[in-house]
């Protein structure tokens, strides 16, 4: 068991916790959050699923609405993948259209005339209602890109390493196409089994909390 990671969760669990509906006039404008997914549980306290950041300044809740919110799959890898994961589970051929990616305008061109639209729609509904019923969250202010990207990539390590942290039989990304997702137990495929956070790491971020 990694120490940090047992501290990291234990000190996510001490601060104001956030689900849906959330009030985003009370978090920072930069910074990172942590997911937490009903039923998920490490260090006998709730599991870190997700960490993410932004990368554009002050856009922390925008990336927030674009996973919550917004039902734009193409904007969210993390909606997407909780699609994908839906789909799997239930053998829906439909998983082939999910994955593709209308954000250009080559591919707009291709597969637009193809889309069951209105099936599409159905999915992302379904995920908005999974996410809104089964994740909760934290933020904490990280005023620096740089910084940002080094602690989000270090918490990522921290927890992917940790042989603790593992998914619950029942958790929705063992049924994930990803084999990245279903073996790390993480709603992420980058940044994982990398550098983990250092003791002073640990120590910047509960200083900023």
């Amino acid at each position: 068991m990694s120490i940090i990671c047992n501290n990291l969760h234990h000190l996510f669990a001490s601060i104001k916790r956030y689900s849906f509906p959330f009030d985003e006039s009370k978090m920072p404008q930069n910074g990172i959050y942590i997911l937490f997914e009903k039923g998920e549980m490490a260090h006998d306290t709730e599991r870190i699923v997700r960490v993410g950041t932004h990368t554009g300044n002050g856009r922390l809740t925008s990336r927030l609405q674009e996973h919550f919110l917004k039902e734009k799959k193409d904007r969210s890898i993390f909606r997407k993948n909780i699609g994908r994961a839906i789909l799997s589970k239930s053998n829906d051929d439909f998983l082939e259209q999910w994955n593709w990616d209308l954000t250009t305008r080559e591919n707009k061109n291709k597969f637009l005339p193809l889309l069951d639209i209105e099936k599409q729609k159905q999915i992302e509904k379904e995920v908005t209602a999974y996410i809104q019923e089964h994740f909760s969250f934290i933020v904490f202010e990280v005023p620096s890109k740089d910084e940002r990207l080094e602690l989000e990539s270090k918490i990522i390590s921290t927890v992917s390493l940790c042989r603790n942290c593992k998914a619950s039989s029942t958790w929705l990304g063992n049924s994930s196409p990803i084999k990245r997702i279903r073996e790390s137990g993480l709603w992420l495929v980058q940044g994982l089994y990398k550098t983990p956070l250092s003791e002073d790491d640990y120590i910047k971020i509960k200083k900023s909390l």
